[in-house]
C-alpha cells in the first residue's frame, strides 16, 4: 500500500523543515505499524522566499520527499489539483496545509478509515477555538452558499484536510473544469465518506481589519 501526503506551499520557507520533521515522525511510526510506504509531495506555488530551496534540500536528504515548483503563484486550488494529478498511482492521498493548521497527528486516523473501506476520510474543524468574528462570518458564508447551490450542500468546518482513495483522486484529476472549486468537487464526486471532528487550533496571527473579500477568501480556503 502506498500513501502520499500532498503539502501545498506558498512562502513557507520558515516552517517547511518543521513540517517535514513532524510528518516524518508520524508517518515513519505509523507506516511501520500498518505496513505501507509513504511519500510527501511538496508543491511550491510560486513562492518568493526560500521555500523551493528548502524543498530541494529535503528531497536530497530524504527519499520520501518529492516536490513540484510552479513558475508563478497560481493559488492553492491549482496546487491542490496538481497534487492530485501527480498522485493517481498512490492508493490514498492526504491533503494537508504546510503551516500545520491541520494537525498532522490525525493522519493515522485517516489511514485507519481508508483501511476500513472509506474513499473519503474528512477531518472536520471544530470552530469553537476561533474568535467570534471569524466564526460568525464563516457561518454566514456557508449559510449563504447553501441557499444558492442546490446540487451539493457545504458543511462549515469541512475543508481540504482529508484523505481520498485512489479512485476518488482519479475522479478529481480527470475533471476538466478550468476554475475548480475544491470544496464543490469533493462534494460532487461523492463516494463513501467518513467524517471525524478535531479541535481547531487558533491562528497565531489574524487580521480582521483587512478587506472583507480577502477574509472570505481565507474562509473558503480553510
Amino acid at each position: 500500500m502506498k500513501i502520499r501526503v500532498v503539502i501545498p506551499c506558498f512562502n513557507e520557507g520558515e516552517v517547511i523543515t518543521q513540517t517535514h520533521q513532524q510528518l516524518t515522525e508520524i508517518l515513519s511510526q505509523d507506516s511501520s505499524v500498518k505496513g505501507y510506504d509513504y511519500n510527501m509531495l511538496f508543491i511550491d506555488d510560486g513562492s518568493t522566499d526560500t521555500t523551493i530551496d528548502e524543498m530541494q534540500h529535503l528531497a536530497t536528504i530524504d527519499r520520501h520527499v518529492s516536490f513540484i515548483s510552479f513558475s508563478r503563484n497560481f493559488g492553492k486550488e491549482a496546487a491542490m489539483i496538481a497534487g492530485y494529478q501527480h498522485s493517481t498511482e498512490f492508493d490514498a492521498v492526504i491533503m494537508i496545509d504546510c503551516d500545520l493548521q491541520h494537525p498532522p497527528e490525525y493522519i493515522p486516523k485517516m489511514i485507519e478509515g481508508f483501511m476500513e473501506g472509506y474513499d473519503q476520510v474528512i477531518a472536520k474543524r471544530d470552530r469553537s477555538g476561533e474568535n467570534f468574528s471569524r466564526k460568525t462570518l464563516s457561518h454566514l458564508y456557508y449559510k449563504l452558499v447553501n441557499c444558492f447551490v442546490e446540487e451539493v450542500q457545504f458543511d462549515d468546518g469541512v475543508g481540504d484536510f482529508r484523505l481520498l482513495s485512489q479512485r476518488a483522486v482519479k475522479s478529481i484529476a480527470s475533471l476538466e473544469e478550468y476554475n475548480r472549486f475544491s470544496k464543490g468537487l469533493f462534494e460532487w464526486i461523492g463516494y463513501n465518506t467518513k467524517v471525524f471532528t478535531y479541535q481547531n487550533v487558533a491562528r497565531q496571527k489574524e487580521n480582521l481589519s483587512g478587506p472583507l473579500k480577502s477574509y472570505l477568501i481565507m474562509v473558503l480556503m480553510d
